[in-house]
């Protein structure tokens, strides 16, 4: 006869810690791999030339980011746990070329400010979710519905052009964003305490989360530089 394996609450706290210092590992070297390929980018004259300058290979790199993040999101079973590191980091060397034209947009001081109030807010949400007892199902739902209406919002204005509307998708993607870090650091942590540590399933799901917050902090990074950010 087959008797279920006791776990104790002590280990399965000390699993999701594990877990979650794998996630921020990974979205820490993720976050470090764009800021330097755009900060490089930027500083260097013959690829600022080549990619800002030329419209198709600047929509290239963009939808190459489309495919890989959306690949690895819904395929990820299907792919080992190295495949999944490579397509996540080189989902981060993309996006740090596109970022690259951030710097001829904003000052380097307000990139930095906005980054490191992104940072303090990343922390504050984070470590809500990790420590609230309150279960956050619902209100992720209604923040992916949110994120929906945001992204349609967001390709209706590119045709309209409506300060008014450029606006409130900010202080919307602000708050979405920031929900979103508190739901997905729960949903970590719960995964984290459901997989056992050095299994195929440990691996990728310690990418996958590391993805999740990855892209709730460089969205929310984007929609704070709408506010804060100075122009050059």
């Amino acid at each position: 006869m087959n008797e279920d394996i006791f776990v104790s609450p002590e280990q399965v706290a000390l699993d999701q810690q594990r877990f979650i210092t794998k996630v921020y590992g990974w979205m820490a070297a993720a976050l470090a791999i764009t800021g330097f390929v755009a900060w490089w980018t930027a500083s260097t004259p013959s690829m600022t030339e080549f990619i800002l300058q030329n419209q198709g290979v600047f929509i290239f790199m963009m939808i190459g980011q489309i495919l890989l993040v959306g690949s690895l999101a819904g395929w990820v079973n299907k792919m080992s746990s190295q495949v999944a590191t490579i397509i996540f980091i080189a989902y981060s060397v993309l996006t740090g070329l596109t970022f690259s034209a951030l710097f001829f947009v904003y000052t380097t001081s307000s990139l930095a400010s906005t980054f490191l109030i992104t940072g303090g807010m990343f922390a504050v949400m984070s470590i809500y979710g990790w420590r609230t007892g309150n279960d956050l199902t619902k209100f992720g739902s209604l923040l992916f519905m949110l994120l929906i209406g945001l992204i349609i919002a967001s390709i209706v204005n590119i045709f309209l052009a409506s300060p008014a509307l450029y606006w409130i998708t900010t202080y919307v993607g602000v708050f979405i964003f920031t929900g979103l870090i508190a739901y997905d650091t729960q949903k970590i942590k719960e995964m984290g305490g459901q997989v056992a540590e050095g299994t195929e399933e440990h691996k990728k799901g310690a990418i996958i989360g590391a993805l999740k917050l990855y892209l709730d902090f460089i969205n929310l990074f984007l929609m704070l530089l709408r506010i804060f950010g100075s122009r050059r």
